[in-house]
């Protein structure tokens, strides 16, 4: 499962040949949720901020995130994402 970004404790990942459609995962703390790239759907629960968080990143990195989800289905390793200042 590589790592595509590291934020204020939240760890950002994809898996290789993962299901679709199109997501990432996201954990902070004991907390993790998986965020669809195409509608910005949300699995699972996070603390408020740390929510507000993972929604601005991903608005930021939406194109990024779909060529890694390509990359991951192709068993290439993702690119890094700049994490979220």
């Amino acid at each position: 499962m590589p790592v595509i970004s590291r934020f204020l404790g939240i760890i950002i990942t994809m898996y290789w040949d993962d299901h679709s459609p199109p997501h990432f995962h996201a954990k902070y703390g004991e907390y993790e949720i998986t965020v669809n790239i195409d509608d910005g759907i949300v699995e699972g629960k996070f603390p408020r901020r740390a929510m507000k968080h993972i929604v601005e990143w991903y608005e930021l990195h939406k194109d990024e995130l779909k060529e890694n989800w390509g990359l991951c289905r192709q068993k290439e390793m993702p690119k890094s994402i700049k994490p979220l200042e």
